[in-house]
This record gives C-alpha cells, sequence and structure tokens, in this order.
C-alpha cells in the first residue's frame, strides 16, 4: 500500500506475523527517466531481510520504461516482480498507468510480452475486475494465460469504484474456475473468518491483504490458527499498544524526526476502526506532537 508498506513495516510483519510474502509501495516509472528506479527505491529492495520472499511492484504505462526497471529491481535483488493494474487513484489513472491500464486491454499484451521476456523470477499481475465492468476480467484471462504471467492479484471492484461499495467476490470465484492460473483474492480482508471463508467458496490459492493486516497484524496468525480468531477489549488493547510501541521503534530511524515518524503512525491508526477505538483514534489524530501521541498509546 501506498505510503504504508514501507521496509520498517514490512520488517515489523517479518519479524512478528510472517506473512508468507510481502509487497513494496508501488515503485512508479515514469518514461525518460535517468535511471529507472531512484535510489531509495533500490535500498528498499536490498533491505529486505533473508526469508520472506519480496515482490517488487511497478506502476507506468511505457514499456521501455517498464522492462528497464524490472531489470534494476532484479540485479538489486529482487526475485518477484509485479505490475499494477489496479490503482484507481487520480494520477495514475490520469497518466494512463495503474487501473487506467484496463481502458486500453488490446494495448496490453505487448507490455505483458516485453515484461515477461526480461523478467528471470516470477511475474505476477495485480488488477481489478475491470474499469468500469465487473465482467471485463474474464475476457482478459486468456491474454494473461498466453503471456506467461505466473500468478494473479485480484481485487474484484471496478477502478472507477474505488473503495466504495463491497468487494465482489463472486467474480473471484468466477475467475478462479475459468483461468488455470492462481488466483490471490485481494478486497474486504478484514477478519480470520472472513478470509477463510473467502478460500473455502471462492477456489482462490491464497490471499492479499492490505488494510484489514495493518489494522491487525495478528491477521496472519488468526488465518493460520496459531491465535484466536475472536479476542476481548482488553487482549486487543494490548496488541494495539504493542503493535503502535514497536512500530515507533521502528519508524524512528528510518524516517526523518516526530513530525514525519507521527504522520505515518496517524497513516497506521485511521485504519484501526474497532468501535471502542474510534474515541481513542480522534485524540490521537488530534496529537501535534509525538510525545503526547505516544502517551496516549502508552495509556492503552
Amino acid at each position: 500500500m501506498q505510503g504504508l508498506t514501507n521496509v520498517a513495516l514490512r520488517q515489523l510483519f517479518i519479524e512478528q506475523v510472517q506473512p508468507d510474502v510481502v509487497f513494496t509501495e508501488f515503485l512508479q516509472v515514469r518514461p525518460g527517466a535517468r535511471s529507472p528506479l531512484k535510489p531509495n527505491e533500490c535500498r528498499e529492495i536490498t533491505a529486505q531481510p533473508e526469508g520472506t520472499p519480496l515482490v517488487v511492484q511497478l506502476m507506468g504505462r511505457d514499456i521501455d520504461a517498464l522492462v528497464k526497471a524490472a531489470e534494476a529491481a532484479e540485479q538489486a535483488g529482487a526475485k518477484h516482480i509485479n505490475i499494477n493494474m489496479g490503482c484507481p487513484y487520480g494520477r495514475m489513472v490520469n497518466n494512463s498507468a495503474g487501473g487506467a491500464l484496463l481502458k486500453q486491454p488490446d494495448l496490453l499484451p505487448k507490455t505483458l510480452d516485453a515484461l515477461r521476456a526480461s523478467i528471470q523470477g516470477s511475474f505476477s499481475v495485480k488488477l481489478r475486475a475491470g474499469h468500469d465492468q465487473h465482467d471485463e476480467v474474464y475476457d482478459l484471462l486468456p491474454m494473461f494465460e498466453a503471456a506467461g504471467v505466473d500468478f494473479l492479484i485480484l481485487h474484484p471492484r471496478t477502478v472507477i469504484q474505488r473503495y466504495d461499495g463491497a468487494a465482489d467476490h463472486e467474480v473471484t470465484r468466477q475467475v478462479c474456475a475459468l483461468t488455470s492460473l492462481p488466483v490471490i483474492a485481494n478486497g474486504d480482508i478484514n477478519r480470520a473468518e472472513e478470509g477463510q471463508q473467502l478460500l473455502r467458496e471462492s477456489g482462490a490459492a491464497g490471499l492479499m491483504m492490505g488494510r484489514g493486516a495493518i489494522a491487525d497484524p495478528w491477521l496472519f496468525a488468526r488465518l493460520r490458527g496459531e491465535r484466536p480468531m475472536v479476542i476481548d477489549q482488553v487482549e486487543r488493547c494490548r496488541e494495539i499498544r504493542a503493535y503502535l510501541l514497536a512500530l515507533l521503534q521502528r519508524y524512528q530511524p528510518y524516517f526523518c524526526g516526530d513530525t514525519q515518524v507521527l504522520f505515518k503512525l496517524k497513516e497506521v491508526i485511521n485504519l484501526i476502526h474497532d468501535e471502542w477505538f474510534h474515541k481513542l483514534r480522534k485524540a490521537l489524530r488530534k496529537c501535534k506532537k509525538l510525545p503526547a501521541f505516544i502517551a496516549l498509546i502508552q495509556e492503552l
């Protein structure tokens, strides 16, 4: 997730909850740039600890620039490359990148073939159900198979829908039935019982979790049966307190100063939607100084 799945948060997740794989924020690939990846983006890749695979997510529209970026990412140590065809937000759509790529599906085979030919490791596509209609993805599946894509990650909303309404996982089930490619289900997975039900009913090969996992990192352990699916408010308070304080420790050396650390922590708490947390979240969002924010967290 852009602005959130930085190396500090990824390392915390790897150490404490062991997801099977982690993703970078999307790396925006601009045509004509002097270097296909920025130095800080290469550092993000090389900073990845051994043991948990890292998928490098590329966002762009220019074929040559995407190929150069994929090659640079692999040279920096990436073993898995993903192209984002799902981001619904302004500058990506206006630049014909992200979800806007689905508006011109006839142009996609050339891009996919070029990337597949250049990528030595695995190559995946993250996409929406369509740009305007939920059934657009069905016609795209033979193209992905022909291009030699290794797996798909499907968020079953349309691009224009953004995050409105509910993710339609009947589309996920249909896609799983129609393609031989492994499909990773994404969208509205906030509780372990939801994830387990989705796996049972859709035929998906796995789950990708963004907002739900950042709100509750132990969602991975709950899905595996390593932690209770449902906990009381006291235990949830303990979990959130430990999580935010551990994240603070990792953010302080990674970001520049208290103001940036405070901003990043507020991005995380904005995704925690437990009913009892609402009042505290409002107080935390009003904090102007990091020590005041920390004091409120320590009271949990």
